[in-house]
């Protein structure tokens, strides 16, 4: 298969087990998915989704959020991981979420990157998730099936995020993050998928499940 029959195989056989993906994180507002994404770095999305009702109980929005401290924050969060630098950058960012957006938080990339503790991957999401606007944000799973996969060399996240876009027409990119992310989590993880276990890895990787000897 060329590289572009190996997208494709792969977009249609994603398509078919996750027709209607749906993020797995829980929030009401585009402030509550930031905190939540931002979250979400080395910690479970279920970790996540546990910890936010109480925070945004007190505080769910930018105004509310900057008038907590950090170790009233992090006393909430504690169970997730690097939870220090995270209550200190949620405070950051509404700060400058009140004082430079409004309170509202901004629809662009270069925007969202300025945010304390908001990197490209967490902006990414927030641009696909918020206000649904295509973007490819890679994380571990995405960059590790693409090199299983043969869709890029994996060198970097960034250089797997450019030849993921080049193979996957935009309108498919909303979608196909998630399941991707899915796939990764349920049938080909770092430990259960030597690249030629899960299904799509054996046909794509030629490694054809052997048949059961007839009696």
């Amino acid at each position: 298969m060329t590289k572009q029959e190996r997208a494709e195989f792969v977009l249609k056989s994603l398509s078919r087990l996750y027709p209607n993906p749906k993020p797995a994180l829980d929030f009401t507002s585009n402030f509550e998915l930031v905190v939540s994404v931002l979250l979400s770095a080395q910690t479970t999305d279920k970790r996540v989704n546990i910890v936010t009702p109480e925070l945004f109980r007190r505080a769910n929005t930018p105004a509310k959020m900057m008038n907590l401290n950090e170790k009233e924050i992090l006393e909430i969060i504690r169970t997730c991981g690097l939870a220090p630098q995270k209550a200190k950058a949620i405070v950051g960012l509404s700060k400058i979420l009140v004082e430079k957006h409004g309170g509202e938080v901004p629809r662009t990339l270069e925007e969202l990157e300025e945010l304390p503790g908001v990197g490209h991957k967490t902006a990414s999401v927030v641009m696909i998730q918020g206000f649904g606007i295509p973007a490819f944000p890679v994380d571990t799973h995405i960059h590790r099936l693409a090199k299983r996969w043969k869709l890029s060399s994996g060198k970097s996240v960034t250089e797997t995020e450019r030849d993921l876009k080049k193979l996957f027409p935009e309108s498919t990119w909303i979608k196909l993050h998630l399941q991707i992310i899915y796939y990764g989590r349920e049938h080909c993880t770092a430990r259960g998928c030597n690249g030629n276990t899960c299904q799509i890895c054996s046909i794509l990787n030629g490694v054809m499940p052997k048949k059961k000897k007839q009696d």
